[in-house]
């Protein structure tokens, strides 16, 4: 079950679909087998990176049983929506899978402090004793919740476990929130996202570990890696080495179509489909992509990887 002790590297996971756009469920074991093998201590699923929004109900069932029936490491499941009633429900279906906990995001629209604390304080009470990941990812919701607020949640909410942090900028709020944890608050887990673009600076302001889709999920394993041996300049190195791709990940709307590709190209998945409606990549971006996957594999050589 999860709990407040969660680090490490917890890969966001893709759903993987036939060119179709049905689910590819060979791929999705592949998947499941490959983010482990590159050093995932968990996996989260259904997540934004996931299309979760363009699965039906017993699609996503689908998806949480295949995943949490192949592997032994922790699995989180995206359960945000519109309502409670779907909230509760998968949530529910996911733990009886073998889930370990469940990730809830604010829906779009609340705007005060009350309002985003309430919301929070009536999917605890939704989700009874499943432990939940509050999910603040500004960037996509909409949702500005301020450290204050965090810290009245995880007071007031003991089954939140975990923040998934995905603010940006957002350093200051980690610094603000293990401040407060380390003068007598409930201190709670806190993995970030943002395809890992702040991860080093992260980990150093307080983060314990990563929670990210990044097309190439070893990254974090090894910078971690490296930060915890207190090796840093090692650290830099191995994330200089990514970070073209990193950045060119980062383009709004076009970062999961360029995920699937680095996976598929990977062999990780068989297609790289994005379900509709998804945009897919250009012959100019595909080209993009190789050459910087091409540079990067030579700075991963020359650093012994």
């Amino acid at each position: 079950m999860l709990d407040e002790t969660a680090k490490g590297v917890f890969t966001i996971a893709a759903t993987p679909f036939l060119p179709d756009g049905a689910l590819d469920f060979d791929s999705i074991d592949r998947m499941v087998d490959a983010y482990i093998e590159k050093g995932a201590d968990g996996l989260t699923i259904l997540g934004m990176m996931g299309e979760a929004g363009k699965l039906s109900a017993e699609e996503s069932v689908a998806v949480v049983r295949r995943v949490t029936a192949r592997c032994q490491v922790p699995v989180i499941v995206g359960v945000s929506a519109s309502g409670f009633a779907a909230i509760t429900a998968l949530s529910n279906e996911a733990m009886e899978a073998g889930a370990d906990g469940v990730m809830v995001a604010p829906p779009m629209g609340l705007q005060t402090d009350a309002q985003i604390t309430n919301y929070f304080h009536s999917a605890a009470d939704a989700l009874g004793d499943i432990p939940f990941v509050l999910q603040d990812f500004p960037l996509a919701t909409g949702v500005q919740i301020s450290p204050s607020v965090i810290l009245r949640i995880v007071e007031d909410c003991p089954t939140c476990v975990m923040l998934k942090h995905e603010d940006w900028p957002g350093l200051e709020k980690i610094s603000a929130l293990r401040k407060a944890s380390d003068a007598c608050g409930r201190r709670i887990s806190i993995l970030c996202g943002n395809g890992g673009m702040f991860l080093l600076e992260e980990m150093i302001r307080g983060a314990d570990g990563a929670m990210t889709g990044f097309g190439y999920p070893e990254m974090m394993r090894q910078v971690l890696d490296a930060f915890l041996a207190d090796k840093l300049d090692r650290a830099r190195d191995i994330f200089d080495a990514y970070m073209p791709m990193i950045r060119y990940e980062s383009q709004p709307g076009m970062g999961l179509a360029i995920r699937k590709y680095s996976l598929a190209r990977q062999g990780i998945i068989a297609h790289p489909t994005l379900r509709k409606p998804g945009a897919g990549l250009t012959a100019a971006a595909i080209t993009e992509i190789d050459v910087l996957t091409l540079r990067q594999e030579k700075r991963l050589a020359e650093l012994g990887l």
